[in-house]
Order: structure tokens, then C-alpha cells, then sequence
């Protein structure tokens, strides 16, 4: 993905920028700051979550790295040939990921997992770099509504002509193909509004199309 769609150094939001400051002093070793997109520098499947999680991404500098929600995805992303093993454990680990890149919708940590929307619009510009960036004929898998709504809208396109659903696809620009799926997160996963296989269908259809 192009260096130019990432800041490290991001503060625009000033509630987010608090926060990662508050969060830093309570808990020195974490990362704190804005969290880079992780994999093939030129993928065909590109993973959007939401944003990092407090003691995952957030602590380990790494997307879905540490907490909950990552368990579940990169054992799918092994499973599909995505990643070089099927745990992520930390930013030095030696795992690679395979033809496919993951990033999120907000790079900072939001109070509570809950970004405001002045600040999913603000850190859009990112992720529309990294969409402008990413290959023609691809696969963006988004993780929950907001991801969704914030890939779609980073493509120029209005919310009507693509509505989220879990397993939908919708044609984007340039060939590439948003599959939607709902969050791995620990809510979605105990509830079992997302399953296992559930999430495999999302990944084998991606794959499948990838392939093709």
C-alpha cells in the first residue's frame, strides 16, 4: 500500500489524540498512536476493520494483534492461504500475510471502541488513499457497518448503492469487489451472530474470486 496514505503522526482529532495521551501514561509500553495497515505492500484482498482495540492493535502496533478479534481472522486468513500462520501475537513475530493487506476505517484508538463520526469522516482521507492505491480487480472484505460505510464512501459513492449485509458483495470501482461480513469481534463471536463458518464463507468467497 502507498506510504502516503498513512500519517504516523496524526493528531487531527483532538478527542482521540487525548485519549491515546491518557492511555500512554496508565499503560507506558503500549503502542499509543495512529496504527499502520499491516501485510503485502500489493495486495489483491484488502481487510478493513474498524478501528484498534485498546489493548490489541492499540498495545501491540499491530491490526487485531493482541485482543479477541484477531483470533478468529487470522486463523481464517491462514485457513485461505492469506497468512503465513493462523495466530498474530505480536508486531515481531515473523508473520506475513499473503497477497493481502489489513487496515482499519479510524487508525487511532477511540474512548470506549466508539469513534464519532467527525472522526470516522476525518481519518476517511486515509483510507481513501489506500483505496485509490489498492489494484484493479481486488477484493476489499469490510468488517462491520461502519468499515463498510467508510469504504464506500471512500470510493465517491453514496451509501444507497450499497447496502451492508453480511456476505453481500457490491461492485466498486476499477473492478474491485467489497464483500461485506460482520465484525469478529468478542460481542459478535460469543452471540454467536457470527460463526465460524459464517466467517469462512465471507474468505472462501473472496479467494474464490481472486481466483478466478
Amino acid at each position: 500500500m502507498s506510504d502516503s496514505a498513512f500519517d504516523a503522526d496524526c493528531r487531527r482529532c483532538e478527542r482521540l489524540a487525548g485519549f491515546l495521551d491518557q492511555v500512554k501514561s496508565e499503560y507506558p509500553d503500549y503502542f499509543c498512536r495512529p496504527v499502520p495497515p499491516f501485510g503485502d505492500p500489493d495486495p489483491r484482498l484488502l481487510v478493513v476493520g474498524l478501528a484498534p482495540g485498546m489493548h490489541g492493535a492499540n498495545s501491540t502496533g499491530r491490526p487485531f494483534t493482541g485482543d479477541h478479534a484477531g483470533i478468529l481472522l487470522y486463523q481464517t486468513l491462514h485457513k485461505y492461504g492469506f497468512a503465513s500462520r493462523p495466530d498474530s501475537v505480536a508486531a515481531d513475530d515473523g508473520l506475513e500475510l499473503i497477497d493481502c493487506c489489513i487496515t482499519n476505517a479510524v487508525k487511532c484508538l477511540p474512548p470506549q471502541n466508539k469513534p464519532v463520526g467527525a472522526e470516522i469522516n476525518q481519518c476517511r482521507e486515509y483510507l481513501a488513499a489506500e483505496l485509490q492505491a489498492f489494484r484493479p480487480g481486488g477484493v476489499v472484505l469490510a468488517l462491520g457497518s461502519i468499515a463498510h460505510k467508510s469504504v464506500v464512501a471512500g470510493f465517491g459513492l453514496k451509501q444507497k448503492e450499497a447496502v451492508f449485509a453480511h456476505a453481500a458483495e457490491h461492485a466498486m470501482p476499477r473492478g474491485i469487489t467489497l464483500i461485506d461480513s460482520y465484525h469478529c469481534s468478542r460481542y459478535n463471536t460469543q452471540t454467536r451472530r457470527l460463526t465460524p463458518e459464517m466467517f469462512h464463507q465471507v474468505f472462501a468467497r473472496a479467494r474464490q474470486l481472486l481466483d478466478q
